[in-house]
């Protein structure tokens, strides 16, 4: 049987653990292979989990050579790219808009904001010349929603459905399509500290209180998982959705 993304070339940003990891490992059982790019700290824990095919790239998404070199090798390995998935992000500590901290925003945005179009902005002769193409950007339902002392995420993942919505217009005409993801609360070990440290610092519930909380404000009563997004990343970056550019697409169980 083909596979949806047989022969596909992809690069993944923020790949070595989480949700760029579940979507390399998605992307691979369905016939991809590529890049997955992650600071290089990261190399020893992403090297032993990322499946055959992948190899990784060390370095920052803020870093516009970086990512260009990852490109290029990824073009040098496997003769082409096909996906790019903008996965890379930061999640800041919840505050009060009178306690924003300034050089926190500034590296946060430098991340979910200019490190999406940095990775955007490299790719796209690699998918010019591959005859067109995907990407799938990691946005957030605070993408089109905002919770309490939430400024700087909410914030950040507005811009990037910004981004998704711009390059679907400058780019749709060279055959690649752009679009957002925007997951819930996903049970990630990122997120479970958070929840913890907020919970031993007394300004959150206890960990499990807050995440039945999540689970039992959507309609399937549960939290969006992990491999939900991966499953979600796929149908965008595979000719499934062939039709759809500049969408974004929540994966977040029925949140209310």
């Amino acid at each position: 049987m083909s596979r949806l993304l047989g022969r596909r070339v992809a690069l993944v940003t923020g790949a070595s653990r989480g949700l760029g990891l579940a979507i390399c490992r998605r992307f691979a059982a369905e016939g991809a292979a590529g890049t997955a790019f992650d600071l290089p700290g990261a190399e020893a824990e992403a090297t032993a989990a990322l499946p055959h095919g992948f190899a990784f790239a060390g370095g920052d998404v803020r870093d516009e050579d970086a990512l260009a070199a990852a490109v290029a090798d990824t073009v040098d390995r496997h003769g082409r790219l096909d996906i790019l998935v903008a996965n890379a992000g930061l999640v800041p500590p919840w505050r009060e808009t009178e306690a924003l901290d300034f050089d926190e925003w500034d590296r946060v945005m430098a991340v979910n904001v200019r490190g999406v179009a940095a990775a955007l902005k490299q790719a796209i002769p690699a998918l010019k010349a591959a005859g067109g193409g995907t990407v799938v950007a990691m946005a957030s339902v605070n993408a089109v929603v905002a919770h309490p002392r939430q400024m700087l995420y909410t914030a950040s993942k507005h811009a990037v459905l910004g981004i998704v919505r711009a390059a679907a217009r400058d780019l749709g005409r060279h055959g690649i399509r752009v679009n957002g993801l925007a997951p819930g609360p996903i049970a990630t070990e990122a997120l479970v500290a958070r929840i913890a440290a907020r919970a031993e610092n007394g300004t959150g519930p206890a960990s499990d209180a807050a995440l039945d909380s999540f689970a039992a404000a959507t309609a399937l009563g549960r939290l969006a998982t992990v491999d939900d997004v991966a499953k979600a990343a796929l149908f965008l970056a595979c000719d499934l959705s062939s039709g759809i550019t500049g969408a974004l697409l929540p994966v977040d169980a029925g949140l209310a």
